[in-house]
């Protein structure tokens, strides 16, 4: 595995060490192409932001930051800056035009919540058994998926579903036909096996490899460790092997600015 698009930074309040250090574990390990996807700066209508996102006020100093890295790694790595970004509808726009001019160059989904975190949002990783909090998030990772700003999805088994198998299966299904007409990637990450959380989900799997949506893997690195994390490959090669899927590897690259230009 040569590529990682899901890399955190300091600047989002929950991710540990230096931007230069993370390039440099890369590189070490053969890393040749690689993405920084900081979650996505974003003030609330109630005026508030996230504690766990890069504030708007270093959104800036973010992106020069790393280009000003990727400058002078260009001879041994490919460096892209992104953000990790929820897609809320009514809110969209605004967010693809923020990121625009922040100077994001690609997007990866992380749909955490499905409308602002405050004041009343709810986390997806959090346990339910709600068929219409379900239903909504299957909608919002579709929508994305169609707008065509995403790269892929990051870690879209991390609902925390814990009702019927049936509906369960009915709107996973729904999210990995959409991938594979629209060919978005849907990852398998890394982060969930390394802290052995509630994903990956194999139930999610087992219908993804049905549907046979296309399926990359990303690091989803927070500490300067993770920024290569080899320990983590034969537990996701496993999970490919076991239920077929489509692997396709390191995914394109969808620049946002060029998919704006051609609205």
């Amino acid at each position: 595995m040569n590529y990682n698009y899901h890399t955190h930074t300091y600047r989002c309040h929950h991710a540990t060490g230096k931007i230069e250090e993370y390039i440099q574990r890369a590189i070490d390990n053969g890393i040749t192409h690689m993405g920084f996807s900081d979650h996505f700066p974003y003030i609330c209508t109630d005026g508030t932001e996230g504690e766990a996102r890069v504030r708007v006020s270093e959104a800036y100093e973010y992106v020069s930051e790393i280009d000003a890295l990727r400058k002078k790694y260009k001879n041994k790595i490919d460096i892209k800056i992104g953000f990790e970004m929820e897609y809320y509808p009514e809110f969209f726009e605004k967010m693809i035009n923020d990121a625009i001019d922040y100077g994001a160059e690609y997007l990866i989904l992380g749909e955490h919540y499905i409308q602002e975190e405050s004041p009343n949002g709810i986390h997806t990783f959090e346990e339910t058994c709600d068929e219409d909090f379900l239903s909504r998030y299957a909608e919002c990772v579709i929508s994305a998926i169609k707008s065509g700003y995403f790269t892929y999805v990051a870690h879209p088994d991390g609902i925390r579903f814990t009702g019927d198998d049936f509906v369960y299966e009915k709107y996973v299904r729904k999210i990995c036909k959409a991938s594979k007409e629209y060919n978005i990637p849907l990852e398998l990450n890394f982060l969930g096996i390394r802290d052995n959380r509630h994903y990956p989900n194999l139930k999610f799997w087992k219908i993804a490899g049905e549907e046979k949506c296309p399926v990359t893997f990303g690091f989803d690195a927070h500490t300067v460790k993770s920024a290569y994390n080899g320990k983590s490959l034969p537990k996701a090669k496993e999970i490919v092997e076991m239920f077929g899927l489509n692997y396709i590897g390191k995914p394109d690259i969808v620049l946002i600015q060029d998919k704006f230009n051609l609205r």
